[in-house]
């Protein structure tokens, strides 16, 4: 019998077995920085949030623990300007207004860090209030969104995203 709950923190807890089970919780838990430079390099803004890991995410992590993973590596970020809270059906941003392969991913541990950025000119609004990780460059298979009180990105401004993702407690 397999028992599987998920909680608001993406929290699965399973447990497995004929009286020789054995009882886990695997939490999912995202934290994204997002940073405005001015074009003097100076930090103008930033916000610190929580994500949410959405269904369709939670389906990709399950893919990819398959033998024959058969959806791509999340590879892009993207912006928008919706302000709707993140809920678990969610596939697409609300407002996305702009898309960029990731500037880096790496992976320690049980932790996952995305990096994506917005160098002037390029993704500028006066109300970006979410982001988004995806798996292509248009449409694809969305991991994680997060929404976020406004950030005014001017032309002349760069915005940094560094989005981590933390699976389980490493040995807790």
């Amino acid at each position: 019998m397999i028992d599987s709950k998920i909680g608001l923190q993406d929290g699965v807890a399973v447990a497995v077995g004929r009286g020789r089970g054995f009882n886990d919780a695997l939490g999912i838990t995202g934290q994204v920085h997002v940073e405005l430079f001015g074009p003097d390099g100076n930090v103008k803004d930033e916000r610190v949030v929580s994500n949410l890991v959405v269904d369709a995410g939670e389906n990709h992590i399950a893919d990819a623990l398959s033998s024959a993973p058969g959806q791509g590596a999340m590879s892009h970020m993207a912006i928008g300007t919706g302000a709707v809270a993140a809920a678990f059906g969610d596939t697409a941003l609300g407002a996305e207004i702009d898309r960029n392969a990731l500037t880096s991913r790496t992976d320690a541990v049980n932790v996952v860090t995305y990096v994506g950025t917005w160098a002037a000119g390029d993704g500028t609004n006066a109300a970006l209030r979410e982001a988004g990780i995806f798996n292509a460059a248009g449409a694809g298979t969305m991991l994680a969104r997060a929404v976020y009180a406004n950030i005014d990105k001017q032309a002349a401004d760069t915005l940094t995203i560094t989005w981590t993702v933390t699976i389980g407690t490493a040995g807790a």
